[in-house]
């Protein structure tokens, strides 16, 4: 048998390659037509076939890559069910696909990111699922990459659970945190697609239903090993940290806690989840967590997924197991190696070639076998996995059931006993039983008279404010009428004046022309004498006066027919006055009338003015009355919480009590001005009415609160406090009583309620926290004598620098005067860091106080910001202490009479002030501030310069600790066993001593943090007197002496002295769920 030799290594490398190449073209190809069969546009569910050979393809691949490559070409911005559905498919093989996928979803996350904001901002009922979808899924990955301890499965051991959380209550209070906003978004999504469906039967069994209600079987999943894990975490929350700091946390749990019960619920009773996944069923009511025997009462919720029914088709294989050449394959293959070698000898195979063909052959077929074994397996184990979960929640179930019988078998022995002793006294108590009943009836029925009265006084007030409405609107038209009256009047004795006027001027006018006529008649009838009597005289004359006497007879005549006329002009202004004058009598007599008519209804309308004023008086009496009455039961109720052990738990903070009181000293004033109104002008009680139900409302809060703030103060302002309360609630009371009656309503005081209230409000600010002992005048002045204090220790921590190093050089030579130098240069780079620093602060502080003071001076800015100002004074105070102590420590160094842990320890404090400036500067700067950005630098530099120091101090003193070396030369076999002993002994001591002093350095930070958050409050000896002048008797010193700034191990941001303050000065009453969800993820003080 002929066989090859030398076979080029072309065509060696050539026939493996081309087979790895059509194995991987055959599995891209599968995995191709499996997501697109999977992440389509139909609106129906996913089906498992598909996404498990996309799961399985992960596996093969260690990894997302061929399936976001496929995934990316997908018009996902097109259709929302193809968004949906990929969403799915992308949370499948987030859970079971292999550990990699989250890193490659990770860098795929601006592409999930912008598929849910696209459909976000449309109005598409399936866009607005992909949206919360896309949330979950971002939140998801987050959560897992910052916690590897949990696979994407969520299924971990209690083992694990504990490592993970560790034993630092802040890590636990931060994970179940980050736990309750991941169970937050697992529950949107599932109220989210329970609001879109109709919760009926039918509607899960169609494919539209189905397709949303698909991927709420991970969503269930999910939520049950996180409801496990939230309970376990709190559990231990609670077993480190007070109750009050965990409110927060108990509402949120509670409210997840009844969201997802009714989730769970819900989704049992559908009939599509029932033959796919076992859903858990959660207790009645959540855990007591103030209990800690509860924890052995909580059940693990176990979701048991079934055996999947095998499908009528057979699935295609996931993988070309095979990996042979294709058909046409052999032929090239051939022909390559004839052209290369020549034909062989008779067409005839080789051994080896025909034995690695049938190896071959046999490897794959057994590889095909082993893959279907290993699914099987798994499969297998998955079942097993949910029979040994199922039958833990039956053991644990049956041990619940098992402790409960035995509590019953107690509770009934005990109460079997206590019936015997009962029985005997059954007969005599018979009598006092009825008569209980009786009394029961009797105050059922005055509850029921009680509550159809307070009905009564409801429809009465509405009736009584509509009767109001109804009889202003009367008055109003009683007015219009009056003033419509009057002028009618005014009119017609206008008129009647007028024609008074009128007739007089024309009587007037007839009189003068009579009077004229007659004197006319009389001087004619006079002429007509002279006349006569000249012409008696002249008759003697004869002849010559003939001529005269015919003129005078013609003239006499004219004057006779004038007089004539006269007369008849005269008799015509008779008759026209006579007419006039009886035209004046009707019209007088007509207006005498009206009058007499006018005042008739006149005075009809003043009686029923006075009827309704009458009434209004009464209804708005009536009003006031019951309004006195309602603040009266307000009133009442917040008296009584003063003695309520149900408030005892309820607490407040000065603050907030000095704003309610001086509310409530502003609604005194406004009832003063409204009881004085009243008084005046009782048909308006409006005033009185609003300045009652404010005044009410205020002052029942201002109790309320004033004795939830005694709760937390010493106990003599805590029994002042409420003893005020109890003054400011019996007069208030005694107030109420007085407006609801008639007699006592001008005898009523509504100034005495004011002094105890201004008692309130004064005891409020004596228990307010101060935080510096200065008048707030001072602050400004401080503030700029402080950074000056701490530029000039800083300039004389560098001048006492350089002097140290100038008499190192003199004093000590060799490795001493080498370390010695190292450290001195690293402490006076420190300095100046730190003097840059300060000037930078200074700098970005004036800007502060120039941006935001306005019209308003320096000491008036600083005053009003007072909290920020002593924070500011307390940092510059701890800079300049710290730079002091390193100038101290490092002399101590130098002359080798200190220690160099000291200088490491220096160095730690005085970056930890540092940083406590920048952030005490940083609080009302403006983000964009170069003055910022130059603050934040020297504060990395002081960070720096701070480690260079410590490097420098531990390096020297190695150098200076390796020159001491052991001798052992003259020691025995016992001598060097004896030495052993004593030091394991020495060991074992300072090991003790060590946790001592850990334990000691942990009381101090704690004390030290209280006495931080207590600055300015009322001293031991005399609690009740607030300590509000500086103290006379300190001296401060030249440098900047030690502040009160609670001490940290790392290098965070120090606490700041007023934000703890803050916090517990700011807070409401706790028991109220105004916590919200910041306050749950802000931990308590460290201990």
């Amino acid at each position: 048998m002929n066989s090859i030799k030398n076979v080029p290594a072309r065509v060696l490398n050539r026939r493996p390659g081309h087979s790895l190449e059509a194995e991987r073209e055959q599995f891209d190809k599968t995995q191709a037509i499996s997501i697109s069969k999977a992440i389509n546009t139909q609106e129906a569910p996913v089906k498992e076939k598909h996404a498990r050979r996309i799961i399985l393809g992960t596996h093969h691949e260690k990894g997302a890559f061929t399936f976001w490559s496929y995934a990316i070409g997908l018009p996902l911005p097109s259709s929302a069910i193809l968004s949906w559905k990929f969403c799915h498919v992308l949370h499948k093989v987030l859970r079971d696909g292999h550990p990699n996928v989250l890193h490659d979803c990770q860098r795929h996350r601006s592409n999930i990111r912008e598929i849910g904001d696209l459909w976000g901002h449309l109005h598409d009922r399936y866009g607005q699922l992909v949206n919360i979808y896309t949330k979950l899924l971002l939140t998801k990955i987050s959560f897992h990459l910052k916690h590897p301890q949990f696979p994407a499965g969520l299924e971990v051991t209690d083992e694990v659970l504990e490592k993970a959380a560790g034993t630092d209550v802040n890590n636990i209070f931060q994970l179940t945190v980050e736990m309750f906003d991941y169970m937050d978004c697992e529950l949107k999504l599932s109220e989210s697609v329970f609001r879109q469906l109709n919760t009926a039967i039918a509607v899960s069994q169609m494919s539209s239903g189905q397709c949303r209600l698909a991927p709420l079987i991970q969503v269930i999943q999910d939520c049950s090993h996180l409801y496990h894990y939230t309970v376990k975490l709190m559990f231990k929350l609670h077993s480190c940290l007070p109750a009050d700091t965990l409110q927060g946390h108990r509402d949120r749990f509670h409210e997840q806690f009844h969201s997802l019960r009714n989730f769970f619920r819900r989704a049992s009773d559908m009939l599509y989840f029932k033959r796919l996944i076992q859903i858990p069923r959660l207790p009645e009511g959540p855990p007591n967590f103030l209990r800690a025997s509860a924890l052995a009462e909580h059940i693990k919720p176990v979701v048991v997924i079934p055996e999947e029914a095998p499908e009528e088709e057979e699935p295609e294989n996931l993988i070309e197991i095979s990996t042979g050449p294709p058909a046409g394959e052999p032929a090239v293959v051939a022909d390559l190696f004839e052209q290369t070698f020549g034909p062989p000898n008779g067409s005839v195979k080789d051994d080896r070639d025909l034995q690695i063909e049938a190896l071959k052959r046999e490897v794959e077929t057994l590889r095909s076998e082993l893959d279907k074994i290993k699914l099987e397996a798994q499969r297998f184990i998955a079942q097993l996995k949910g029979q040994v979960n199922a039958l833990e929640a039956e053991l644990e179930e049956q041990r619940k059931q098992k402790q409960k019988a035995l509590v019953d078998n107690e509770q009934l022995r005990h109460e079997l006993a206590q019936l015997r002793a009962a029985q005997v006294e059954g007969e005599r108590n018979q009598g006092l039983r009825e008569e209980a009943e009786k009394k029961a009836s009797a105050t059922e029925a005055r509850y029921n008279k009680l509550k159809e009265k307070h009905s009564e006084l409801i429809n009465t007030h509405a009736e009584l404010l509509r009767k109001n409405a109804d009889t202003a609107k009367q008055l109003t038209v009683t007015q219009q009428s009056q003033e419509e009256v009057a002028r009618v009047k005014e009119q017609l004795a206008f008129q009647v004046e007028q024609v008074k006027r009128e007739s007089e001027m024309k009587l007037e006018e007839q009189s003068d022309q009579l009077e004229k006529l007659k004197r006319e008649l009389e001087t004619k009838a006079g002429e007509l004498v002279r006349v006569q009597e000249a012409l008696s005289r002249t008759e003697q004359s004869g002849s010559e006066l003939s001529s005269r006497l015919d003129a005078l007879s013609a003239e006499r005549d004219e004057l006779s027919s004038v007089v004539r006329q006269r007369e008849a002009d005269l008799l015509a202004a008779q008759s026209l006055a006579r007419e006039k004058e009886e035209a004046l009598s009707q019209e007088r007599q007509r207006g005498s009338q009206e009058r007499d008519e006018l005042q008739g209804r006149l005075a009809d309308k003043e009686s029923q003015e006075q009827g309704l004023q009458q009434r209004l008086l009464d209804e708005q009496f009536a009003m006031l009355r019951a309004t006195a009455a309602e603040a009266e039961r307000i009133l009442q109720d917040a008296v009584g919480k003063l003695d309520d052990p149900l408030h005892l738990r309820c607490t407040s903070s000065p603050d907030y009590l000095v704003s309610r009181a001086q509310a409530a000293l502003d609604a005194m004033s406004a009832l003063e001005k409204g009881h004085t109104q009243y008084l005046t002008s009782r048909a308006d009680a409006s005033g009185l009415v609003a300045a009652l139900t404010r005044f009410s409302h205020l002052a029942a809060d201002t109790i309320v609160h004033g004795s939830a703030t005694s709760h937390l103060a010493p106990t003599d302002p805590a029994d002042r406090l409420i003893d005020t309360c109890r003054e400011c609630g019996a007069r208030a009371l005694e107030l109420m009583g007085q407006l609801q009656e008639q007699q006592a309503l001008l005898q009523a005081r509504p100034g005495l309620v004011r002094t105890p209230l201004q008692g309130i409000l004064q005891l409020g600010q004596e228990l307010k926290p101060k935080s510096l002992d200065v008048r707030q005048e001072e602050l400004g002045a401080m503030v700029d004598k402080e950074m000056a204090a701490t530029s000039a220790a800083i300039e004389d921590a560098v001048r006492r620098i350089e002097d140290m190093m100038n008499q190192a050089r003199h004093a000590s030579s060799g490795v001493k005067l080498e370390v010695n130098e190292r450290i001195l240069n690293s402490c006076t780079d420190l300095m100046k860091a730190i003097r840059l620093l300060v000037t930078t602060s200074t700098s970005l502080q004036k800007e502060i106080v120039e941006s935001g003071r306005g019209a308003a001076t320096q000491q008036e800015f600083y005053a009003k910001n007072s909290r920020w100002t002593e924070g500011l004074i307390s940092a510059s105070k701890a800079v300049g202490w710290g730079a002091t102590q390193l100038v101290e420590s490092a002399d101590k160094v130098v002359l080798h009479t200190g220690k160099y842990e000291e200088l490491i320890v220096c160095s730690h404090e005085i970056a930890a002030s540092t940083a406590q400036l920048v952030a005490a500067s940083k609080v009302k700067a403006d983000k964009h501030s170069p003055h910022l950005s130059r603050l934040q630098e020297c504060s990395r530099t002081v960070n720096e310069m701070a480690a260079n120091v410590v490097a420098s101090t531990k390096s020297g003193q190695e150098q200076v600790e390796d020159r001491d070396t052991m001798d052992f030369s003259g020691l025995s076999l016992i001598k060097l066993k004896k030495q052993e002993m004593e030091t394991q002994v020495r060991a074992l001591e300072l090991e003790k001593t060590l946790e001592v002093e850990r334990v000691r350095l942990g009381e101090l930070r704690r004390q030290h943090y209280l006495l931080a958050g207590a600055v300015g409050a009322p001293g031991e000896e005399e609690p009740s007197q607030p300590s509000a002048a500086p103290r006379s008797g300190t001296k401060k010193p030249p440098l900047a002496q030690k502040p009160t700034v609670a001490p940290r191990q790392d290098h965070q941001v120090p606490a700041r002295q007023e934000g703890w303050q803050l916090r517990s000065s700011s807070r409401e009453l706790s028991p109220s769920k105004g916590s919200g969800r910041e306050a749950d993820r802000r931990p308590g003080p460290r201990g």
